[in-house]
């Protein structure tokens, strides 16, 4: 399991900008991020090198944020690679709330995954060979 910063900004000008600008400034890393919107407010979901420190300066700037468990899987460059996992798991009867693409270098990309039971799908991913990064 890893640990994604989540942050509720609202969706006005510059907003985006203040988040990062506060990271930067605590050296904290973005490995990857997501961002949903709604009309009011946005929904900024971060992997970062120091998770805990970039929770606790944003928070600290006025952000409302907070940690979520999340995995970060390994997928193979190869067709079908990433509909294999997604098989796996709904075999299993999990669901995905929500995924996105962490990076990639090499021969394989990173996807971040939240299951609907995190417990459960760390154990599933285990018992498959599918292989799971801790940051």
């Amino acid at each position: 399991m890893s640990k994604q910063i989540s942050v509720f900004i609202e969706n006005r000008k510059g907003r985006l900008g203040e988040a990062l600008d506060v990271l930067k400034a605590n050296e904290v890393n973005i490995l990857s991020l997501s961002i949903a919107d709604t009309s009011e407010y946005g929904l900024l979901r971060i992997i970062s090198d120091k998770p805990q420190a970039g929770q606790a300066s944003l928070s600290a700037a006025g952000f409302s944020a907070m940690l979520t468990d999340v995995c970060i899987v390994k997928v193979p460059h190869t067709p079908g690679a990433l509909q294999n996992i997604l098989r796996v798991i709904s075999d299993e009867e999990l669901s995905v709330e929500y995924m996105y693409g962490l990076s990639v270098a090499g021969e394989e990309a990173s996807i971040v995954v939240k299951p609907s039971d995190l417990g459960k799908a760390v154990k599933v991913f285990d018992g498959h060979g599918i292989e799971t990064i801790e940051l």
